[in-house]
């Protein structure tokens, strides 16, 4: 059994915007979503800037003192997607035919650097009996399926910086191969935890520039390391019969998905991008196309010095000639980087070009990289239509994943 999956809802919550239409309108402006951190007195880090979300209020006061803060981030991103793709659990969809699969790269970990931090100083018998269930990174899904009455299949999804788009594409293969009808799928992140930032820093992962337009710097030659984000995507996954059946709007297909491992190096991607080069063929083969027709690349861009130079080999291995005249950007310029959610908001971002016919920017590209010859799309939007669109993302410990999104229109 090959079912088509298509997308009807989307939600977000990112440095950009709390919900679709504001993040989708930050990234088509280009528009920094990054600053000086203050979830924590950043001075004595080696890193000083975040893109941190703006404004963000649970809506639940009562549930938002129980559980962390990427849970938050994640259920109100749900909440935003079910209402938009108009399913209702019980109505117009078998609540045991709509699963869960969401993921997230770092999970609870801002509630377990406070909760050590107030053992410490006041003992254990202050801890919160609601750690376990804040800190645990399937509770993000668990929380999802109670919210959306979701009595399927719900699963929580750990690969690093790859987990949004491992998410997607097994949700995919989920309907596809007809086990579930819908799944809410997507990933969460909220990182901004002083000794989990240190960690980052200390790797030398992070950029330590403190000009906020000159820290998140992809495919630049002076590009320094990446920069902390935090926020949340969901994708609603429905099968295209069932879709068709209540009127559903369909935003794109998921065409293609490929995933890999480098099983090279727990932080470095493989040199000649090897992994991420066979994530993007087997995504293309699945979906059946030429190589060539591929319309747009969000690339995994984190903007440090050795994964935009292996990524831009992979493309080059993957594409050949044609990969000179395909669009490639990364919108973490704009967002940073939000680790398990990234592949996720990038998912949107590529749904959301289709649909207006807009190639987001790589903002902050101002010096050219002699080795980094592709199109990077720099500075601003470009209009352009779009007929497909990739996703890559590279997680430490060498995950690859690679989604292929088709225009709803094709």
């Amino acid at each position: 059994m090959n079912r088509r999956v298509v997308i009807t809802g989307m939600g977000a919550v990112t440095p950009l915007g709390n919900n679709v239409k504001d993040f989708w309108e930050g990234i088509k402006a280009g528009k920094n979503g990054i600053a000086r951190i203050t979830h924590f007195d950043p001075e004595e880090q080696k890193a000083k800037n975040g893109a941190e979300v703006k404004d963000f209020v649970f809506h639940d006061k009562k549930e938002a003192r129980r559980s962390d803060l990427y849970s938050q981030y994640g259920v109100t991103a749900a909440l935003e997607a079910m209402a938009d793709s108009g399913l209702v659990s019980g109505e117009n969809i078998d609540a045991e035919k709509l699963s869960v699969l969401v993921g997230s790269g770092i999970g609870g970990v801002m509630t377990l650097e406070s909760e050590v931090q107030k053992a410490m100083e006041k003992g254990i018998k202050r801890v919160s009996p609601f750690l376990v269930t804040s800190v645990i990174g399937n509770i993000l899904a668990g929380n999802i399926a109670i919210a959306c009455k979701a009595t399927g299949s719900c699963l929580g999804m750990v690969t690093a910086c790859a987990t949004g788009t491992h998410a997607i594409g097994e949700a995919y293969r989920s309907i596809k191969h007809g086990y579930t009808d819908a799944v809410i799928a997507g990933a969460s992140e909220a990182p901004f935890a002083p000794v989990c930032f240190s960690g980052f820093a200390n790797m030398t992962a992070l950029s330590t520039r403190e000009d906020p337009n000159r820290c998140s710097t992809p495919f630049d030659k002076e590009r320094d390391g990446f920069v902390m984000g935090e926020g949340s995507g969901i994708v609603i996954l429905e099968e295209y019969e069932h879709a068709i059946a209540r009127g559903a709007k369909i935003y794109a297909e998921v065409a293609g998905y490929g995933t890999t491992c480098d099983a090279y190096h727990i932080t470095m991607p493989s040199p000649e991008g090897t992994g991420a080069a066979r994530a993007m063929e087997l995504a293309i083969q699945e979906a059946g196309i030429r190589p060539e027709e591929v319309s747009y690349i969000n690339a995994h861009g984190t903007g440090t010095p050795y994964n935009d130079l292996f990524e831009t080999r992979a493309i080059k291995t993957v594409f050949g000639d044609a990969a000179y005249k395909i669009p490639v950007s990364s919108t973490k310029s704009m967002t940073g980087h939000l680790l398990g959610a990234a592949g996720v908001v990038e998912a949107i971002v590529c749904i959301n070009a289709m649909l207006d016919g807009v190639i987001p920017p790589t903002i902050n590209l101002l010096v050219p990289d002699e080795e980094l010859d592709l199109d990077y799309v720099p500075g601003t939007a470009r209009k352009q239509a779009l007929n497909y669109a990739m996703s890559n993302s590279l997680g430490f410990g060498g995950h690859n994943g690679c989604l292929l999104l088709k225009g709803a229109q094709k």
